[in-house]
C-alpha cells in the first residue's frame, strides 16, 4: 500500500504545490515578494531586471528555453556590470526555423547546462526586483514552466511590457507621439528599437535582446511623469503583460 500512498502524495503536489520548507531557498524566499515589493516606490527607486529568453519553438508544450540573458536596472538607469547570459541544453529537437532566428545550433549547446540550473541562478540574480520584457509573457510562462514541472510554483515578481507600455503611451501622451514623429506599426523588438534609436543586432541574442528592451524602457520613461505614472502601482497598471 506504500506505492498508493506515494502516488497520491505525488497527485496532490502537482495540484497543491510543494509546501514552502520542501522549497529550494532560492525559490522558497521567492515566494514572499507580494509582500517584499513596495508597489508605492517611485519609479527611479526600483529595481528592474530587463530579460529574454531564446526557445526551440513557441509550442509552450513541446518547446524549451535554450538561453537567457537579463540586465539590471535602478529606476531608467542601466547597470552594465549586472548582467546574465547562460546557455541551456534543449529538452528537444532543435527546429531549422528557430535556429534561423537565434543562430544557436546542436553544437553550441553540447557544454550547455541544464535547464532547472540555470533558472534557478536567473531567480537569484533577479531577487526581488521587476521583470521588464518585450511580449515578456512568453518569457514568463517557459520559465514558469520549469517551476511548475519541478516545483508546482511560479515566479512571483512583477512585470512590465514594454510592447504594452509603448501602446499606452501612444494612446495617453500626445506629447510622445510628437516628440517621435508618430509611432511604429510594428510591434516586433527590432523594429521598435530603430524606431526610437536604439541600437541592436540583427539576430536575436537573448542578451542583446534584453538589453535593447532595458534601452527602450528608458526612452519610455521619462515620459511617464506627465502622464500621472509616477510610482510603481501606477506603472503596473499600464504596463503590466
Amino acid at each position: 500500500m506504500e506505492w498508493q500512498g506515494a502516488a497520491v502524495k505525488s497527485f496532490f503536489k502537482k495540484i497543491l504545490g510543494q509546501s514552502s520548507a520542501e522549497l529550494p531557498d532560492w525559490l522558497k524566499s521567492q515566494q514572499d515578494l507580494k509582500r517584499i515589493v513596495d508597489p508605492k516606490l517611485p519609479i527611479g527607486q526600483v529595481d528592474f531586471v530587463a530579460f529574454d529568453t531564446e526557445l526551440t519553438g513557441l509550442d509552450f508544450k513541446q518547446d524549451s528555453i535554450i538561453s537567457i540573458g537579463a540586465v539590471k536596472l535602478r529606476g531608467a538607469t542601466i547597470l552594465p556590470t549586472k548582467t546574465f547570459y547562460r546557455l541551456i541544453k534543449p529538452e528537444c529537437e532543435l527546429k531549422p526555423k528557430s535556429v534561423v532566428v537565434h543562430e544557436l545550433t546542436h553544437s553550441d549547446l553540447e557544454c550547455a547546462e541544464n535547464i532547472l540550473d540555470v533558472v534557478g541562478d536567473f531567480i537569484k540574480f533577479a531577487g526581488n526586483a521587476v521583470f521588464i520584457g518585450h511580449f515578456v509573457h512568453i518569457d514568463l510562462n517557459f520559465v514558469n514552466k520549469v517551476l511548475r514541472q519541478n516545483f508546482g510554483v511560479s515566479l512571483k515578481n512583477p512585470a512590465v511590457d514594454t510592447a504594452t507600455l509603448h501602446d499606452w503611451l501612444y494612446e495617453n501622451d500626445s506629447h510622445f507621439a510628437r516628440h517621435y514623429k508618430g509611432m511604429t506599426t510594428q510591434s516586433d523588438l527590432f523594429s521598435m528599437a530603430r524606431k526610437y534609436g536604439v541600437e541592436g543586432g540583427k539576430s536575436h541574442n537573448a542578451f542583446s535582446d534584453a538589453y535593447i528592451t532595458a534601452q527602450l524602457f528608458q526612452r519610455f520613461v521619462p515620459f511617464l511623469p506627465k502622464c500621472g505614472v509616477k510610482i510603481l502601482k501606477d506603472l503596473l497598471k499600464v504596463a503590466r503583460p
